[in-house]
């Protein structure tokens, strides 16, 4: 199976910008591909850390600044005529990446670019029946999908700072969330409960208008993962089966490239689609030190790739990009907490025939990039080696 597209290249001059002189830029994405994604001039980044916001947090039993140190990795939907960001919100309780409290914040947008945003968060740790598994740490990095019967299904990590875990709420609001838990709690007698599980994008398709939720055989269809990419299935939502060979080993859909950005991950974006062409699953690559990553790019960077299954079987990987379509060049995309440089893609909305793509830039501030079906354009340039 040949899992590589060809991409033609041209070579371009850029003068008087932050990209390098001497660029290889694809002429053209293949035509199963969204994009290029163009960042909205002077407009990002569109969600910031406020200092001002107090959240009376339920735990502690006093005001804190929920997000005051960083806001990021954001899923989004739509709600009627409105685009709503859930963004992963800090406090400045903790040092680093992964020791503070995130909760999830609430934005919207009428046009998918202003978004005016809610005081306090919608989905945090609580004095609940998931303490155990989202205090200290939080809720983290959530992907966000609806029904056809307008049924908002969130997937979140749960991180209590021990072993993270894909949670699931759900809500008719986007506001008041029901917290079901752990979604691979019950499956296989807890062999995964307690393995680390994270990043969860579930299939979607467009129908009179509107992305909604797809099936797969009467079936609820996710893909999953971090290093890998794994899949699952449900028929309710909540309670999921990750796909296992005869041994009950996971079954791994595809894998970090040796010499490729996705060199040393390959995790899940957000919530995949299905399409004419098969089904498109958006992801992000980290580019690997030393060696085995792609010398293009910095070590440790994530990029934004795509990969295309087949819409008859969505375990059958039928073609996937060499590069990334969306990669670090703004400053705020290469500063911050993560100075590696990050465009960490994880919320896309379908609004006026148009795709708004939302992201974490170096896990700080939340941008935009739209994609215009009738007006294609090109990717981000690569760099020469």
């Amino acid at each position: 199976m040949k899992l590589i597209s060809k991409l033609s290249f041209v070579l371009l001059l850029f003068c008087g910008s932050e990209i390098d002189a001497q660029t290889l830029r694809t002429d053209s994405l293949p035509s199963w591909a969204f994009g290029g994604f163009v960042r909205p001039k002077d407009l990002n980044p569109i969600i910031s850390p406020n200092e001002n916001s107090r959240f009376p947090d339920p735990i502690q039993n006093k005001l804190v600044d929920w997000e005051s140190n960083d806001t990021f990795n954001p899923g989004a939907t739509k709600k009627g005529k409105e685009v709503v960001l859930l963004y992963r919100a800090e406090d400045k309780f903790g040092i680093g990446i992964g020791f503070r409290t995130s909760r999830l914040g609430y934005a919207s947008s009428r046009d998918g670019l202003h978004f005016k945003r809610r005081k306090h968060p919608v989905l945090f740790p609580s004095n609940d029946d998931q303490k155990q598994f989202e205090w200290p740490g939080g809720c983290e990095d959530p992907r966000v999908a609806v029904t056809e019967d307008g049924t908002y299904v969130v997937f979140y990590t749960q991180w209590n700072r021990d072993l993270p875990r894909l949670g699931v709420a759900t809500s008719k609001n986007l506001k008041k969330w029901t917290k079901h838990g752990p979604i691979f709690q019950d499956a296989y007698d807890n062999k995964f409960f307690h393995i680390a599980n994270k990043s969860a994008s579930i299939l979607t398709q467009i129908k009179n208008g509107k992305q909604v939720i797809a099936k797969v055989n009467g079936k609820y269809w996710l893909y999953w993962g971090e290093l890998h990419v794994f899949a699952a299935t449900s028929e309710n939502l909540v309670d999921w089966q990750p796909l296992v060979d005869k041994n009950q080993k996971l079954v791994e859909l595809i894998s970090p490239r040796k010499g490729y950005f996705d060199s040393e991950l390959t995790e899940c974006g957000p919530p995949a689609l299905l399409t004419d062409k098969g089904i498109l699953l958006f992801y992000n690559g980290k580019n690997k030190a030393g060696a085995d990553g792609d010398p293009r790019f910095n070590a440790n960077t994530y990029c934004a790739g795509q990969v295309l299954f087949d819409k008859n079987d969505p375990t059958k990987a039928i073609a996937r990009l060499d590069v990334p379509f969306l990669r670090p060049m703004e400053p705020f995309e290469k500063s911050g907490q993560y100075i590696n440089g990050t465009v960490f893609i994880q919320g896309m909305a379908y609004l006026k025939n148009k795709w708004f793509l939302y992201y974490g830039c170096a896990d700080s501030r939340v941008a935009v990039a739209v994609y215009d079906p009738a007006n294609r354009s090109l990717p981000d340039p690569i760099p020469v080696k």
